[in-house]
């Protein structure tokens, strides 16, 4: 088969919100962009994300805060562009939104944690597309019904992008990054329904392609805990770290991915793990005192709670109690762990969520899966389960009766007292697990997305193992994250924006670009 080959200025691999800002940032500098997909249609994870990118009112009180988070894992220079961008982006936004008459609001939201800087943040949110827009390529309904803020914030970059001369082929995946010896990357080869495709890219590749919470070998490879469940998308299997590996890039952050704990679905066919219910996030030291009840607690396969299941970020540090080896034992005793809840706690609310980018190839499963308003769905399913005594629980969790007893005794006792001293789990969201029948569960971690990829410079280029830039190349969004020790509410969203934009400036600095195709591009 004959090589098609074409042209363009800028090529961006990612079409989730870190390759709609890169592509539409190039293309407002005069570039010709052509901007791939290789799943069947836009949106990546960044749909099925919270909605809400973190931006900062001061830039300086966001770079101490960006400082802790990072915890030295990440260099102050990269840090004060985040800083800065987190700052300067909500005006850019503001502008798209205002074109073409979306809701668009800032508001103030305290940082996850009280490091200095905490109180200067905030997000910045769609609230609102306009009636009757349209789109090219339409995220799926049942994508949009589940995660509504997220596919909002996408929709209003989604539409800028299609209001711009911006070639785009969903379908089409990336295999190869051109490049001609120790020279810049020229391009890259891509491959889809109809084959291979070489492209050159005169200005450079800008990779926005997410990480890699779908590719179980490199799960294996870098996260301690055995078994993570994915949560929200099947895209994301870390082709842009192989890619920017093969030339010689250097990586960071591979450990640090970001989720909450969770159930297993009982079919080995579904690809995602389930979310436990939403709660409310809150800082420590700061009006933790209204926090909604959360009626179950965790145990280990030895009977013991190991942690506080509410802290401040559920859906990120919720993972890393799993990071565990028991040496009395020689293996990780919480892996799984157990939900505990009782009669009361089983009827208060739905226990679970299922948020994720389904597309067509996902099991059948997965495209019709809602979480029951009452839990008996789940009950029927076998992701909880009934205990009508505390023997009975005894035996389905095979831990002893005794044990299990002194446990929800001592918790029970800390709900009297209103005061958990072992985990320090905040008064209001505790609730006794005390009037039978009893229920429980199976939880996993979750791996909402990663963090770890090409080490990236002020510019967003890709850096290789001796610290220099790789000429033409850069990395946007969570491939390669600045985050690397704990992850800030809505920071992946910001860095999204941020550092597509960065790079797609820089890239059309290199060197005067030279249009070499007439539109549109063709192949």
């Amino acid at each position: 088969m004959t090589m098609r080959t074409l042209t363009c200025d800028v090529l961006v691999i990612g079409y989730g919100a870190a390759g709609a800002a890169a592509a539409i940032e190039a293309a407002d500098a005069g570039a010709r962009v052509l901007l791939v997909e290789k799943m069947p249609w836009p949106g990546g994870l960044s749909v099925v994300s919270a909605g809400g990118a973190r931006m900062a009112f001061d830039v300086d009180a966001a770079l101490s805060y960006l400082r802790h988070t990072c915890a030295d894992r990440t260099p102050d220079d990269v840090l004060r562009v985040l800083a800065q961008g987190m700052h300067d982006f909500p005006a850019w936004l503001r502008a798209l939104a205002d074109d073409i008459g979306a809701d668009f609001v800032v508001r103030e939201a305290a940082g996850n944690y009280p490091f200095p800087g905490f109180d200067a943040l905030g997000y910045a949110e769609v609230q609102a597309l306009p009636a009757g827009l349209s789109f090219r390529d339409r995220i799926p309904e049942h994508v949009r019904a589940n995660s509504a803020p997220g596919t909002r914030f996408f929709g209003l970059l989604q539409a800028h992008v299609e209001r711009r001369a911006i070639t785009v082929r969903t379908a089409t995946r990336a295999t190869r990054l051109l490049r001609d010896g120790d020279g810049p990357v020229q391009g890259a080869e891509l491959a889809d329904g109809h084959g291979p495709l070489s492209v050159r890219a005169t200005q450079g590749v800008i990779l926005a392609c997410g990480g890699f919470e779908a590719d179980l070998r490199m799960q294996r490879a870098w996260f301690e805990p055995a078994v993570v469940l994915n949560g929200s998308f099947l895209g994301n299997t870390g082709d842009g770290i192989r890619m920017a590996q093969a030339l010689g890039a250097d990586l960071w952050h591979m450990w640090h991915f970001h989720g909450p704990y969770g159930f297993r679905h009982p079919d080995p066919a579904f690809p995602f793990g389930l979310y436990p219910k939403s709660f409310p996030m809150w800082t420590p030291g700061h009006h933790a005192d209204d926090l909604p009840v959360m009626p179950w607690i965790l145990v280990d396969q030895l009977g013991r709670r190991f942690a506080n299941e509410y802290e401040p970020y559920p859906g990120d540090t919720g993972v890393r109690h799993f990071s565990h080896v028991d040496g009395n034992h020689g293996r990780n005793t919480r892996l799984p762990a157990w939900m505990l809840l009782d009669a009361d706690g089983f009827s208060m609310y739905k226990l679970g969520r299922f948020i994720a980018h389904v597309t067509p190839d996902a099991p059948a499963a997965a495209q019709a899966f809602v979480w029951s308003n009452d839990n008996q769905q789940e009950l029927a399913l076998g992701i909880f389960r009934r205990a009508d005594s505390l023997r009975e629980l005894a035996v389905q969790t095979d831990i002893p009766e005794h044990v299990l007893a002194a446990t929800l005794h001592a918790w029970n006792d800390a709900c009297v007292a209103r005061r958990d001293d072992a985990f320090g789990r905040p008064a209001s969201t505790m609730q006794p697990i005390a009037r039978g029948p009893f229920y429980l569960a199976q939880v996993w971690p979750l791996v909402i997305n990663t963090q770890g990829g090409p080490v990236h410079d002020v510019h967003q280029r890709v850096l290789d193992v001796a610290g220099q830039p790789i000429d033409g190349l850069y990395a946007a969004g969570e491939l390669g994250s600045a985050f690397g020790h704990l992850y800030m509410a809505g920071g992946n969203l910001a860095e999204c924006i941020v550092g597509g934009r960065v790079a797609a400036r820089h890239a059309m600095s290199r060197h005067t670009h030279v249009t070499l195709l007439p539109d549109p591009i063709t192949a």
